[in-house]
């Protein structure tokens, strides 16, 4: 693991983790075998038939004091840089 060079405004620790937050609704088609097109004998849940995002939370937070900082990390951007990072952690104080 790289020496890392960000820390918490609040406690200084330097023990930070990125979390994504999501919330799903998950629809499954009601047939004759199983609910879901997918589910031919018995039902699986990760076979759905739609999937659609509602909720989406990302932010940078500080394992020791628990403070979060806002943070856009998606696929978009290829995940998180330093840049990111350091805009989100400098932006709270």
């Amino acid at each position: 693991m790289k020496n890392n060079k960000f820390f918490c405004p609040a406690c200084k620790s330097r023990q930070l983790i990125a979390k994504y937050e999501a919330k799903y609704i998950y629809s499954y088609i009601i047939d004759s075998d199983s609910p879901g097109i997918l589910n031919k004998k018995e039902f699986y849940p990760f076979l759905y038939d739609k999937r659609e995002q509602v909720e989406a939370k990302q932010y940078i937070e500080c394992c020791e004091c628990k403070s979060q900082y806002p943070c856009s990390f998606t696929t978009d951007n290829k995940g998180i840089n330093s840049d990111i990072l350091e805009k989100a952690i400098t932006k709270k104080m």
